[in-house]
């Protein structure tokens, strides 16, 4: 075969894999669910999105090696939900998210205010699950790493704040730079009190990636349509419930709804950061 013929053959190769690429990024935008949330009193929007799970058994990165570490606290079935808040509070809600997602960074930017507002006042419990699919749908490591992190920041008893500077800083989906732990650590200089040698050495070594790993399968295994999943108390309310779209004033009104007649919740449990740290689910159970 002349020079010339392979490289046409080549370039023929190249233009095939571009289309594939195309038609695969068309199938993954034709997937977003687009809903209108209203968000405060101001009227102000933010456009929020369900970014599905349409991606195959590649769940995003790294090797499966290694002992599967639960940050501390962790609670729920195989040890897999970060709970915040009061833990006999009326109702739960429970929150399926990735950290690459744009409409997961939409979710919490818009609602942030208000469900840290019902959190602390005993209204809803919060068990926080994190998923990789960003990962499998456009590789990278980026959702991986940041739920790593975020782990790690759990073990200290920061990861509600760790959470919202990530998605606060989020960048763009296809921007992978999630997938560098020293934007990871440089974010975690935000937190005041977290960026500690102990917290590094945790990102960096990935100590956590198993225990997300496992999150991420258990996602998937449920069968949920995608990211964000949000459940108040088991019934799904993103994008919308029933006829309603999310929004602060529909949020309000649910979580009322769902406590008429329920006292708050008050028991909240001592702060001990690192206790569980690095301890397998089983162990970690009681």
């Amino acid at each position: 075969m002349s020079e010339n013929q392979q490289g046409q053959r080549s370039a023929r190769e190249r233009l095939r894999r571009e289309r594939e690429l195309d038609k695969a990024r068309d199938k993954r935008r034709r997937t977003v669910i687009v809903a209108a949330a209203v968000v405060g009193v101001l009227g102000l929007a933010a456009v929020v999105g369900l970014i599905a799970a349409n991606a195959g058994n590649d769940s995003g990165g790294g090797s499966d090696e290694g002992p599967l570490l639960a940050p501390a606290g962790v609670q729920g079935k195989d040890q897999l939900a970060i709970p915040v808040g009061a833990k006999d509070a009326p109702s739960t809600l429970t929150v399926w998210e990735d950290f690459r997602c744009p409409a997961c960074a939409a979710f919490e930017n818009g609602l942030r205010d208000t469900l840290h507002e019902l959190e602390r006042d005993g209204k809803i419990k919060i068990e926080y699950h994190l998923a990789t699919i960003i990962d499998g749908n456009l590789g990278g490591t980026g959702s991986l790493r940041a739920a790593n992190a975020a782990a790690c920041a759990q073990d200290v008893g920061k990861f509600v704040p760790y959470h919202d500077v990530l998605y606060m800083n989020q960048p763009p989906e296809t921007n992978d730079a999630f997938a560098d732990n020293r934007k990871l650590i440089q974010l975690a200089g935000k937190v005041k009190g977290l960026d500690t040698p102990e917290f590094r050495s945790c990102v960096e070594e990935g100590r956590h990636d198993a225990w997300v790993k496992k999150s991420n399968d258990a996602f998937m295994s449920a069968g949920f349509g995608g990211t964000p999943t949000v459940l108040l108390n088991g019934e799904a309310i993103f994008p919308k419930k029933g006829a309603e779209q999310i929004s602060v004033a529909n949020v309000r009104k649910w979580v009322e709804e769902a406590n008429k007649g329920k006292k708050p919740g008050t028991e909240r449990p001592t702060p001990s950061p690192a206790s569980g740290a690095g301890r397998s689910p089983a162990a970690s159970a009681s």
